[in-house]
């Protein structure tokens, strides 16, 4: 099958989370079942950076864009997934994040950035951009795209390619006004209740719900708590009406890059069976960050975007009462200011014991996982989570609540899992203060008292499997579903 896989951002190109870590290794399992894949982004200055071999390999008229806007065919980095780039620089040559300047704040225009981005991609699955190669399906990821299942609907259902909808985070959007919706000069027919209109506004998320052949999110759970009021975020009885075109496919970890086995960015490697190695590591991070160097107690390790998605709020809350126990923090992640400030304050007061750093980097992600003992990730929601399955990987106990693809993941280290050697982590139930410290306190008993079940439950979280081998082979199904579903 040919596949066109969209998507705002993809490692190692550009990342600000989970998305690019699915859209930089998917794409590449797919084409190792044997499919074509080609993958488009908008053209960031760090993507012309990094991609290589780039062409120009066409052009399209775009009435929001000042001048036609180019589609560059290249590789990415690795030399292996061919690559589209849609360089129009009114709209992508700026510094920042995808989506937002330098400080955070969101581009005003950012609208008219991803309307021209969707419609880039529109003429390339139609084969108006890029003649000789037509996709059979295009993929799309998240509101950035959800434009383009829109504007496909409005062709002959025997000549468009089939559409697929992942919904990665359904909290995110693209919301815009009415008078923002006119501006795109978009067709007046896709405002309307069962279109992009919601609750009198423009929504791009909406245009991938409504209009695409088939809908997936990335773990089983949160297919299901989407369809729910209090995860559905307003489109719950539209995805319980979709029910039938909605399934959930766990994502995979891409364990070429994360293996402390054959890790370049930690002190020593180790596998399950030298995972006493780890403990180099650990010394290491703690000399790295400031820490004061202790082999006895517990290091936690949270590594994830500020935001109360991710139920920093409650770790910001429980801090005081953390900090009374017998363990290091060290916490890593972009996000809101208030919380980056908040964890700052308890570092300073906290001198030895709790390491912040506001930002990202993989390299310091990467020695994080391997240093750590335990990974604290106390979510109010998560559609999949990546890093409790970098975590299991590294022998670094997750602490989660369990949601989404937490659920789906980590075994809680009870009497019954910990007997039957399935348990890989301490799950609890509820977003409440109380309960994380009572499911960390769990953990810091079992590594003080139990050294051996303690080792136990590291090594089984070590020996899961999740590749993307797996769901690469769930959404080949998926494909040729869709496909099986066009007419004649």
């Amino acid at each position: 099958m040919k596949i066109l896989f969209v998507t705002a951002e993809a490692h190692p190109l550009v990342k600000t989370g989970g998305l690019a870590d699915v859209c930089g290794s998917l794409p590449l399992e797919l084409m190792r079942h044997g499919h074509d894949v080609r993958l488009v982004l908008p053209a960031y200055p760090t993507a012309l950076a990094r991609a290589r071999d780039l062409t120009c390999v066409g052009t399209v008229d775009i009435p929001l864009a000042p001048a036609p806007v180019r589609v560059l065919l290249g590789t990415m980095p690795d030399g292996q997934v061919p690559l589209y780039l849609v360089d129009s620089p009114a709209h992508f040559a700026r510094e920042g994040t995808p989506y937002g300047d330098e400080r955070g704040q969101d581009w005003s225009d950012n609208a008219e950035r991803f309307a021209v981005f969707c419609r880039a991609v529109t003429a390339m699955a139609l084969e108006r951009v890029t003649p000789g190669w037509r996709p059979d399906v295009v993929h799309c990821h998240d509101w950035h795209t959800g434009l383009v299942p829109a504007l496909l609907q409005l062709e002959p259902a025997a000549t468009r390619p089939a559409s697929i909808f992942t919904i990665h985070n359904l909290a995110y959007q693209g919301l815009f006004s009415y008078s923002k919706f006119q501006d795109l000069l978009l067709p007046s027919g896709l405002w309307r209740p069962d279109g992009l209109e919601f609750h009198g506004k423009m929504s791009f998320i909406k245009g991938g719900l409504v209009f695409s052949d088939w809908l997936t999110t990335v773990s089983p759970t949160y297919a299901e708590e989407i369809c729910t009021p209090r995860l559905g975020c307003g489109f719950d009885d539209l995805l319980r009406r979709r029910r039938d075109r909605l399934c959930g496919i766990l994502n995979g970890a891409n364990y070429e890059e994360w293996d402390p086995g054959n890790d370049p960015f930690i002190a020593r490697p180790y596998t399950a069976q030298s995972i006493e190695s780890k403990a180099e590591n650990k010394r290491h991070l703690q000399e790295s960050l400031g820490l004061a160097r202790d082999e006895e107690s517990p290091l936690i390790a949270s590594v994830g975007r500020l935001v109360e998605q991710k139920g920093i709020d409650l770790m910001v809350e429980a801090m005081s009462e953390l900090m009374e126990r017998p363990v290091q923090l060290v916490v890593m992640g972009n996000g809101e200011r208030r919380f980056g400030s908040a964890l700052e304050d308890a570092a300073r007061q906290n001198p030895g014991r709790l390491a912040v750093h506001v930002g990202y980097t993989e390299e310091l992600a990467h020695q994080v996982e391997a240093g750590a003992d335990m990974f604290l990730m106390p979510s109010r929601f998560e559609p999949c989570g990546l890093t409790q399955l970098y975590s299991m990987r590294y022998g670094t106990i997750p602490i989660v609540r369990r949601t989404g693809g937490l659920a789906d993941t980590v075994v809680d280290a009870d009497a019954t899992n910990v007997a039957a050697g399935r348990a890989n982590g301490f799950v609890f139930e509820e977003p409440t203060q109380p309960e994380l410290l009572r499911a960390v306190d769990r953990a810091i008993e079992c590594f003080a008292e139990t050294p051996g079940t303690w080792r136990q439950i590291a090594t089984t979280g070590m020996a899961q499997e999740y590749s993307w081998t797996r769901s690469a082979g769930r959404y080949r199904d998926l494909y040729r579903g869709a496909l099986c579903d066009r007419p004649a």
